[in-house]
């Protein structure tokens, strides 16, 4: 089973062990932001893609394409 884009973001998050305070710091992007991505309320631009996929040592391909 495919996982979704916003679910993903959360389990890599959570296995990396960072808080979702953590992760504003390191990716410069807001709470706020980062908390609509994980809800699916939002979706990442490609720039915030590309910075979330590095910080979360991913490639950007697995974010995108989902994992199975």
């Amino acid at each position: 089973m495919k996982v979704s884009l916003h679910e993903q973001l959360k389990l890599l998050r959570i296995e990396k062990k960072l808080s979702i305070e953590e992760l504003s710091m390191k990716t410069q992007l807001g709470i706020e932001k980062l908390t609509a991505y994980e809800t699916g309320e939002q979706i990442p631009s490609k720039q915030s893609l590309f910075v979330l996929s590095t910080i979360l040592d991913v490639p950007v391909s697995n974010l995108v394409d989902g994992l199975k």
